[in-house]
């Protein structure tokens, strides 16, 4: 499965009068990932993919200091700030979790939050059972660093895919998938580190009053899941749902599936949105 592809897509767009969904991509991807979400909602809303920091065409991380979830969510907090309307948030894994971070800094200008497995690692530390899973991500992460640190970034690489991915899952990428993924890693352990270390409490999430769509993979890693319930108690309106026969990388295994119901919860929000609704609780059923 391939988790980069080599195109930078959209970016941040100009102004446009359509309201605008901000698709944030994961770990080692581009915007390109949510080419078919623009096929699902194009017409009416502008899409908005930026290459995240250090991916292909996108600038470096500077070094000035110790890297943190809102260095990445600076510039796309500037975009929501320039926007007219409320912006619609999308994330994936390391983007939702970049999300997350953006909707707690504006949350009254946040129209929706559709996120598919944020990696919110430190919401494990909230939940008794959560701390082994979140040493194991941290052993693991430890690892990927240590392998940087020697220049196995090749040794470093395969570890992260077959995390998300399972065994065998690197062997089974293509060659140039592999340098692609290879380049980046360097990136990958800042965003371990910051995904571990934000030390944000869940109860801020109660502040969020726009509707939040989580979707999950019924064979995604079980940490991942247990993020998705945690977050689904912490929020006020909010949905989680599982995309059948999916793991952690649904978006682009599952990508029609997945991108359906993204639009869906969107076009949904913005409708009520536009009618100037201020209450969504008899839409909304929280998971049990």
């Amino acid at each position: 499965m391939d988790l980069l592809e080599s195109d930078s897509w959209n970016g941040f767009a100009g102004p446009d009068e359509r309201p605008s969904v901000i698709a944030l991509h994961c770990s080692g991807a581009t915007g390109w990932e949510w080419r078919l979400l623009d096929s699902y909602i194009g017409h009416r809303f502008s899409l908005i993919t930026p290459n995240l920091i250090g991916t292909d065409g996108a600038e470096r991380w500077s070094g000035e200091h110790e890297f943190r979830l809102t260095d990445e969510a600076a510039p796309i907090v500037s975009a929501i700030d320039a926007a007219r309307k409320p912006v619609h948030l999308v994330g994936h894994s390391y983007g939702g979790a970049v999300a997350l971070r953006c909707a707690i800094e504006r949350p009254a200008k946040i129209a929706s939050l559709t996120l598919y497995e944020p990696a919110a690692f430190y919401a494990l530390r909230t939940m008794v059972d959560g701390i082994v899973a979140l040493d194991q991500i941290t052993a693991i992460a430890n690892e990927v660093g240590r392998c940087i640190l020697t220049g196995a970034y090749r040794a470093a690489a395969k570890q992260f895919v077959e995390f998300w991915n399972g065994h065998d899952s690197w062997t089974t990428m293509r060659p140039e998938t592999q340098d692609a993924v290879i380049r980046y890693i360097p990136k990958v352990y800042l965003e371990f580190s910051a995904m571990v270390g934000e030390r944000i409490s869940l109860t801020a999430y109660q502040q969020l009053s726009c509707p939040v769509l989580l979707l999950q993979g019924d064979s995604s890693p079980e940490p991942m899941r247990m993020i998705a319930r945690q977050l689904t108690k912490s929020m006020r309106l909010v949905s989680l749902r599982t995309v059948s026969g999916a793991g952690h990388m649904g978006p682009l295994s599952h990508a029609a599936d997945v991108c359906s119901m993204m639009a869906n919860h969107v076009l949904r929000a913005e409708a009520r949105l536009s009618r100037g609704e201020q209450s969504l609780e008899a839409d909304i059923h929280r998971a049990a």
